[in-house]
């Protein structure tokens, strides 16, 4: 399934950066094509459904929220 994405490019020094808006995903290349090129694999690789190869452990954990 494809799902299209709003992305910003800009140079950074020697670098293009690319960002995706949505999910707040940034990538770099040498050109801007290869900064987009990239973002798409590591959106790509973010989106893969994860395969267990064997159940994760539960565990719980304590935040401090709201201390003033």
């Amino acid at each position: 399934m494809k799902r299209p994405f709003s992305a910003t490019v800009w140079r950074e020094g020697d670098w293009f950066v690319s960002q995706c808006l949505e999910a707040d995903i940034a990538s770099q290349g040498n050109t801007e094509e290869e900064a987009l090129t990239n973002l798409r694999e590591v959106l790509e690789l973010h989106f893969e459904q994860p395969v267990a190869t064997h159940p994760p452990a539960i565990c719980q954990i304590e935040v401090e929220v709201g201390a003033a």
